[in-house]
């Protein structure tokens, strides 16, 4: 059976084949939801760049703009529903990594989805 990759980044691509990629939160729980868990997951933590960008293009103020971007749910936000949504279902978390260019966010993903996985284990 061919394995199930899900790649979150709203801008970027991934850089190998095989890959399902979702721009967004929504899209993000979309997925799981629909689809069931992949087997691995690799984590952005800033999104809503691609939004924020097409609003400028579109005559919108930078300054609104990076508003909006902000009220945007980000990878941690991502990767805290995953942990819910395991936890409800009593199943482990798939196989995951965090190719985030945030350095904070990175960590915050690492620690949250670090931390329930000790939770699990107890």
């Amino acid at each position: 059976m061919k394995e199930k990759k899900l790649f979150l980044d709203d801008i970027r691509n991934p850089k190998s084949d095989g890959w399902e990629i979702v721009r967004n939160y929504e899209d993000f729980v979309k997925y799981i939801t629909e689809n069931g868990l992949p087997d691995e997951i690799s984590f952005d933590h800033d999104l809503g760049d691609d939004i924020a960008r097409e609003n400028v293009e579109n005559g919108m103020s930078k300054k609104k703009a990076r508003a909006l971007k902000k009220e945007s749910k980000s990878g941690y936000d991502c990767a805290k529903w995953l942990c819910e949504y395991c936890w409800g279902n009593g199943i482990p978390l798939p196989t995951w990594n965090v190719h985030s260019a945030n350095p904070v966010g990175r960590d915050n993903i690492i620690a949250i989805l670090q931390s329930f996985e000790k939770k699990l284990n107890y």
